[in-house]
């Protein structure tokens, strides 16, 4: 069995955005020679979010919207975290997005449903994060 590690490293200039990262994780399949396997991808982080959906702008103002209404960022004083640092509203959001995503690889290729692509899902940015890709195969 193969394994293979590589990190992506954001860096979104904003507080909150989304970034499609599907063609970084088929490089990553690419270089790691796997045809047949699992990758994992994982944001390293509590304030981010990797999971898989549609890659339409309408989705993605929704999903920011509904978001902000589970979890608004202002007023700073309504969670108790924010003693500590002004981001509790992204802990919270990321725990409803989701941690990771394992997908599968078949033929060396991402095995996606029609409209399925890779997303990362940054709540507190404006500062290096990182992402990794595990993949395990043959």
């Amino acid at each position: 069995m193969k394994t293979y590690r590589e990190v992506l490293h954001m860096h979104l200039p904003a507080r909150r955005g989304l970034q499609n990262i599907t063609r970084q994780v088929q490089r990553a399949v690419e270089a790691s020679g796997v045809k047949e396997g699992l990758v994992l991808v994982n944001p390293m982080h509590i304030t981010a979010s990797v999971f898989i959906n549609d890659d339409e702008s309408g989705l993605h103002h929704d999903f920011e919207m509904w978001l902000e209404k589970l979890a608004p960022e202002k007023p700073y004083s309504q969670y108790r975290h924010n003693g500590f640092e002004d981001n509790a509203d992204a802990h919270l959001k990321r725990t409803v997005m989701g941690r990771e995503v394992v997908e599968a690889i078949t033929w060396g290729k991402l095995d996606f449903g029609t409209w399925e692509q890779i997303f990362y899902f940054e709540f507190d940015g404006k500062r290096d994060k990182r992402v990794l890709i595990k993949i395990i195969g043959e």
